[in-house]
């Protein structure tokens, strides 16, 4: 997100009517060094489902020669204006979600190893979201683009 690091966020308090639809999905994945080590294009889309936005995400994973589909399920539990907790698929607890400001940062432990995140809500159109994943088993940074897109 460096090219976006000093820009202000733009305001979410109601995250349904923000997120809900589609959306393009551009992410890059890199090494310490800055080696590029995957690439996934695909789409999302969050579905309103009671008091929680469901997040799914399909696509193309491209790992140097290798390829493969690659989906991703997330539940986003509203608790108030801008914000929610984020649960995986299985129900398990993921990180906390507040853009009232455009921005947020937050953290997951998993195992010995740890995941950092900083969203950031750059229009009504556009919004970013950069992994930092430190630990004996992982070291990659994960940015992704979100583009709003018509339904596909």
């Amino acid at each position: 997100m460096d090219s976006v690091d000093a820009a202000t966020g733009f305001p979410v308090t109601d995250l349904t009517a923000h997120f809900a639809g589609w959306w393009g999905v551009d992410r890059e994945i890199v090494d310490p060094a800055g080696a590029q080590l995957a690439v996934f294009t695909g789409v999302a889309s969050f579905t309103p489902d009671g008091d929680a936005l469901v997040y799914r995400e399909r696509g193309t994973l491209v790992m140097g020669e290798n390829q493969a589909s690659a989906t991703r399920v997330l539940h986003y539990r509203l608790r108030g204006p801008g914000r929610a907790d984020v649960h995986f698929d299985h129900g398990g607890f993921f990180h906390d979600l507040d853009l009232r400001t455009g921005r947020w940062s937050a953290s997951h432990p998993c195992r010995a190893d740890l995941y950092r995140v900083e969203f950031l809500v750059q229009d009504p159109d556009t919004w970013w979201q950069e992994w930092a994943v430190t630990g004996p088993a992982k070291s990659y940074t994960s940015t992704t683009e979100f583009r709003r897109r018509p339904a596909v």
